[in-house]
């Protein structure tokens, strides 16, 4: 059965509802952490109370992002995205009705579940929708959208509860975002209906195909299943020690002011999305994907060295940590294409749930790690550890891409 190349605007329409999508999951990432400091004053809390919220989300995410993926080859990816929307929204209405620490638990609960089926449904969907030769470009702006979702959600939350002067008011913000969302998905539902589309990587020889289904869970045996969640879990480390620790490391080692240095996280981000616009041109003119990670993510990692070392300039050291990102955002699609590559045809929800779950594990137990090393004052270490994490989340790329290549040998 053939079906008909999409155009640009129907791959454009739906790259850019997939791009929303995502954007918001990352948005909701941070739907409680800006509003710490309210949450103090009013309830008293400590900080390490409030960072348990964040372990309650990742945890319920990890272990809901692993078993959505059966639900999206299941069901299909449309109505879960739906259902994760009002999660979303009903997360945002519990943290803005909650009396005490057990209604915000709930909330990131909630927020946890909505977040668990994002990868899966996305991937799905741009596999499905997209045509192959700007497949590229969707996970580019896929990748862009996530990081665009964490840089906003700190000024939105932050903002509003400030200008009103109530945290609850940005919550209840944050829910009729994730509705206003939601009904622009349900508008533009024909373009995420990935009953409609056709895997790319099944338009070889499907038809005469008479082998016997596999068992759903048969993926699991696949090194490159594993090698992949390896890699994400490697490459969030790393992300995890600048997101929450580059700034204070910075301040300590070269005596820049904190609000100086606060801007490496959001120059770390531009920086990504730079790479990112680049990554997505690159990742169609180029066979071995590994290559172009393993370049990138050592040249990310070999900066980060640098700054550790602490012989930079103050600001110079800032710009460098910054540029880093741009590295680990090239590599992103051909992160994202490499494992669509490695996913057996017809599982892709399965493997990219299971492999994104390296994602919330590595956030996780990242933190807690760092944060001692910071307590510790081992300020150079956030630098180092984090580009010791690129360098194994390089050895794992590199084997997913020589299974990938084997495989490909061997079916020629």
């Amino acid at each position: 059965m053939t079906t008909a190349t999409p155009s640009l605007r129907q791959d454009a329409r739906t790259i850019g509802l997939i791009g929303l999508a995502h954007g918001s999951s990352h948005f909701f990432h941070m739907l409680l952490p800006p509003l710490f400091p309210f949450l103090i004053a009013d309830f008293g809390y400590s900080y390490s109370e409030l960072g348990l919220l964040l372990s309650v989300f990742f945890v319920v995410s990890g272990t809901g992002q692993a078993l959505s993926g059966f639900l999206v080859d299941k069901v299909g990816a449309r109505p879960v995205l739906f259902a994760a929307l009002t999660s979303f929204a009903t997360a945002g209405l519990v943290a803005g009705s909650a009396g005490g620490y057990t209604g915000l638990v709930l909330a990131a609960v909630l927020a946890g579940l909505g977040n668990a089926p994002f990868h899966p449904v996305d991937f799905t969907i741009l596999n499905k929708r997209v045509s192959p030769a700007r497949l590229g470009h969707g996970f580019s702006v896929h990748g862009i959208s996530g990081n665009l979702g964490w840089a906003t959600a700190p000024v939105f939350m932050a903002g509003i509860a400030t200008a009103t002067g109530s945290w609850r008011m940005a919550c209840f913000s944050g829910a009729l975002l994730a509705l206003l969302v939601l009904a622009i998905m349900v508008w533009h539902r024909d373009a995420l209906d990935d009953r409609q589309g056709a895997w790319a990587h099944q338009a070889k020889g499907v038809a005469g195909g008479t082998a016997a289904p596999e068992h759903p869970m048969a993926f699991l045996k696949l090194p490159a299943v594993w090698l992949c969640f390896s890699f994400f879990f490697w490459s969030t480390c790393s992300l995890s020690a600048i997101q929450s620790f580059a700034a204070p490391s910075l301040q300590n080692l070269y005596g820049l002011p904190l609000s100086l240095t606060t801007m490496v996280v959001t120059g770390y981000m531009l920086c990504g999305a730079a790479g990112m616009v680049i990554g997505g041109f690159l990742v169609g003119r180029v066979e071995r994907l590994e290559k172009t990670i393993s370049i990138c993510l050592l040249a990310s990692a070999t900066l980060l060295v640098l700054v550790g070392l602490g012989v930079l300039p103050g600001m110079v050291a800032l710009v460098v940590a910054s540029l880093a990102g741009m590295g680990i955002g090239i590599a992103g699609p051909s992160r994202d294409m490499l494992i669509k590559r490695a996913a057996p045809p017809g599982a892709t929800g399965r493997v990219y749930g299971t492999v994104y779950s390296g994602l919330d594990l590595g956030f996780c137990l990242a933190a807690p790690v760092f944060g001692a090393m910071l307590d510790a004052q081992m300020n150079a270490s956030i630098f180092h550890g984090s580009a010791l994490a690129l360098v194994l989340s390089v050895v794992s790329a590199g084997f997913v891409g020589a299974g990938v290549a084997a495989r490909r040998l061997r079916a020629a």
